[in-house]
């Protein structure tokens, strides 16, 4: 069985990197003060870390920056916290091709907007999110520092010390973000 995952899952990320090449990436940023929009990409698996992205969430509403989160659950059922919030949604298994490629009206909608910044909170690697923020058109890609990944979509790569928490992560994104002027 986890032979035939790891074809359909070879497969899936043949697919990815046909799209990724048709596409026309476009690094974009300025400053932070300028950014309206932030999407997040995370592996919903931990459900003690949605407290690190709500908080996040309500300081860039504060800056009058709008955040999306998308992400990826196993769960047969999702936790009461992460349903009827706005600014999450969430991809679940029967939204996933044979090929690990998600396949929702909500992942379709998250790659085509065009966010000033993408934040890859992915610390697992899952394909599923890795496609979603390989085809973003994000105009800025944030995410954490591979050193074996040639195919890497991201335009900031942060080096940060295991385990990584999900607070410390965007905190030190934010911060390095503030720093950068073009």
């Amino acid at each position: 069985m986890e032979l035939l995952k790891n074809i359909r899952l070879k497969i899936g990320a043949t697919i990815l990197k046909e799209k990724a090449v048709k596409r026309k990436k476009r690094m974009v940023y300025k400053n932070f003060s300028l950014v309206k929009s932030i999407g997040i990409v995370w592996d919903a698996a931990n459900k003690d870390e949605f407290q690190s992205l709500s908080k996040f969430y309500h300081e860039m509403q504060k800056r009058n920056i709008d955040v999306q989160i998308i992400g990826y659950s196993t769960l047969k059922k999702l936790p009461d916290a992460y349903t009827a919030i706005r600014y999450l949604a969430c991809i679940r298994k029967h939204e996933i091709n044979m090929f690990y490629i998600p396949e929702s009206n909500d992942t379709r909608n998250f790659i085509k907007k065009e966010f000033d910044i993408l934040i890859d909170i992915n610390f697992d690697k899952l394909f599923i999110l890795r496609y979603i923020t390989t085809l973003s058109n994000a105009s800025f890609k944030v995410g954490l520092f591979e050193s074996n990944n040639q195919d890497n979509p991201f335009d900031l790569m942060m080096e940060i010390k295991k385990p990584v928490s999900v607070d410390n992560y965007l905190n030190q994104v934010i911060q390095y973000l503030e720093m950068m002027n073009y």
